[in-house]
């Protein structure tokens, strides 16, 4: 196969942790290819267990499900999952990736693993922090954001953890976030930090 080489050396890159069947489609139609080839390179490179797939038209050559979420650009990284990038607890949790993107919610696989993708509207979409993980720079939630989260998607936030959150918030900021939720979420949120 003429272009296997070619897709190893452009996108087996650890800056580049994502590829979508449109992208490769771009850079191999100059070259020739004929999208029947192309689908036969994809399933080639899957059997061969070079490249996974994520979800429906998106790829990628690592086998690490931290990289998951850079198939639902945009998106941040947040929740119990935010909690264990920014080591506010020990906790191993599957990726949990937050997206305004019309996207299905709920649990996926990927590879051994599980991860979660939860919609979010567009005006909810902020608060968020590119934080060095692992290979990639990687947008995760910041505490006021993560906090807001949890109330707003329903999750149980432990006390010990509320306490840890509470000693890392900009007030200012977290009032900031709160305009753009409903008075009820406002109010859930000063409830639990008894503001």
């Amino acid at each position: 196969m003429k272009y296997i080489k070619y897709v190893r050396e452009h996108y087996n890159d650890p800056k580049s942790p994502v590829v979508t069947i449109q992208e490769m489609r771009t850079i191999l139609n100059p070259k020739g290819i004929k999208a029947a080839y192309l689908k036969r390179l994809i399933n080639y490179l899957m059997k061969n267990g070079e490249m996974k797939r994520i979800t429906k038209g998106i790829y990628t050559f690592h086998d690490d499900i931290t990289v998951v979420g850079f198939a639902f650009r945009p998106f941040y990284y947040g929740l119990e999952n935010a909690l264990t990038i920014r080591k506010i607890w020990e906790q191993g949790t599957n990726p949990t990736i937050i997206t305004p993107n019309h996207v299905r919610s709920g649990q996926r696989k990927f590879g051994n693993g599980n991860y979660n993708v939860l919609k979010i509207k567009k005006s909810q979409f902020f608060g968020y922090d590119l934080i060095k993980y692992y290979d990639f720079w990687t947008p995760v939630s910041d505490y006021e954001k993560t906090l807001i989260d949890f109330v707003y998607f329903n999750h149980y936030l432990r006390n010990d953890v509320l306490e840890t959150i509470k000693l890392e918030l900009d007030k200012k900021k977290l009032d900031e976030y709160l305009k753009a939720y409903t008075s009820k979420t406002r109010f859930k949120v000063r409830e639990l930090l008894k503001l």
